[in-house]
């Protein structure tokens, strides 16, 4: 396909992309409507519960913004096919921001972390640590978060939509300087602000508990649940007939790859920290492990170990599977799903520290009914999340032309979908 042809060509989303939003807002309303049943059987287990479905959420937009940035710097026709997707999960932080409320709210009556709770100031390790985990600072930290990931992602999609405007080559030239310069230290500042999100919104509710790679793993684990919705997104894009040219074997094949590499990279990282703090058996963090090795965490923690690293990875070992995009959004969606499962024996067994200052509403998992629920939560407070979350990234990604025509590198990325050197 000839550059002109790309250029004149519009790309619009298929009708699908809406239809597929209104019924993820059906479903997140109807997940909504139970996750409010479920806050009045179990307070405790609703608001862990958010949490998990906040962090994976927030995870895909972050992470998209991550992909995009990577792919500024670097180049490539993997990116240029699904640049547009990633700018439109990037698009979504506004909603992010909207729906830290809830957490806020839970910092503010007590209900999620152990360190706002009035009589755990008097432990030594929170005193310690009182300059930094405070309420007015923390919810300080996470404005300025979003504050610059919103700044990003509105330049690189301000820009990225401007090369589209013009047809004169030096300015798409110049627009791509801007976007590649603007990359480099965006990539430094991204790295930075999710390693301290990392800490206050998961750390430190075990604040007794410290890791110095936990940034790094959750920061792998955001751009990695980025890289398979991108993938899952383009698989279902690529049903459309007037897409079928322009994701081809190759694009999947390339993000397959760079699917092999997150899965390894987050097991490299999950498994230093762990060999780190077991072999170091230190009584200020090995109970951490503890309480998600026995009992029934560790049946959770055999499960993420098949499949969310050794399965993935012994699939995308195939290159015919990577080229496939029936199989690898098989594999895209495993991952997406043991994204959840990993956020969720990360973060509940967290709060069940809290019976020791925090009272019985967080004393955890065991056989009744209100724990049933709990573990049930888990999984729908996802959903709920990412319903409102789907609609408003369908309407991001209908909002424009789903390749961007105005990059240099869209006629190369075509060129090569169709087979040619």
């Amino acid at each position: 396909m000839s550059a002109e042809a790309a250029t004149t060509t519009t790309y619009n989303a298929p009708p699908s992309v809406g239809q597929l939003g209104g019924r993820a807002l059906v479903a997140g309303i109807i997940a909504l409507v139970l996750c409010v049943v479920g806050a009045f059987v179990n307070p405790a287990g609703f608001w862990r519960a958010y949490l998990v479905g906040y962090v994976f959420w927030t995870g895909v937009s972050v992470g998209s913004l991550a992909i995009i940035m990577l792919h500024h710097l670097s180049g490539g026709g993997w990116g240029v096919v699904i640049r547009r997707p990633l700018e439109a999960a990037a698009r979504t932080l506004p909603v992010m921001a909207i729906l830290f409320l809830p957490i806020a709210f839970a910092i503010f009556t007590h209900r999620l972390y152990p360190w706002t709770l009035p009589e755990e100031q008097d432990v030594e390790i929170i005193k310690h640590k009182a300059l930094y985990l405070n309420i007015p600072f923390f919810l300080a930290r996470t404005v300025f978060y979003f504050a610059m990931w919103y700044m990003l992602s509105y330049f690189l999609s301000k820009w990225s939509l401007e090369q589209d405007a013009t047809a004169d080559p030096r300015e798409r030239r110049r627009l791509k300087d801007k976007l590649q310069n603007l990359s480099g230290p965006g990539i430094l500042l991204f790295g930075l602000t999710v390693t301290f999100a990392a800490v206050d919104w998961v750390m430190s509710l075990e604040p007794e508990w410290f890791s110095t790679i936990y940034g790094l793993l959750i920061m792998v684990g955001w751009g990695l649940t980025a890289l398979a919705f991108a993938i899952v997104t383009t698989v279902i894009l690529s049903r459309d007939e007037r897409l079928e040219h322009v994701y081809q074997p190759r694009h999947f094949h390339d993000h397959g790859k760079l699917l092999l590499a997150f899965v390894m990279l987050w097991a490299y990282f999950s498994f230093s920290q762990f060999l780190i703090i077991w072999s170091g058996n230190l009584p200020e963090e090995i109970p951490w492990y503890m309480r998600r090795l026995f009992g029934g965490w560790g049946y959770v923690a055999v499960a993420i170990v098949v499949l969310h690293f050794a399965l993935p990875f012994v699939l995308l070992l195939s290159r015919e599977r990577k080229r496939r995009a029936r199989a690898l959004v098989i594999v895209a969606l495993l991952v997406l799903v043991m994204r959840v499962v990993d956020l969720f024996w990360t973060i509940a067994p967290s709060v069940l520290a809290m019976p020791r200052h925090g009272g019985a509403e967080a004393a955890g998992y065991g056989g009744g009914m209100a724990d049933v629920v709990a573990y049930a939560l888990n999984f729908i407070t996802p959903i709920a999340i990412g319903g409102f979350w789907l609609w408003w990234y369908a309407r991001e990604l209908a909002s424009r032309p789903l390749l961007p025509l105005g990059d240099e590198g869209l006629e190369n990325a075509l060129e090569q979908a169709n087979g040619h050197h």
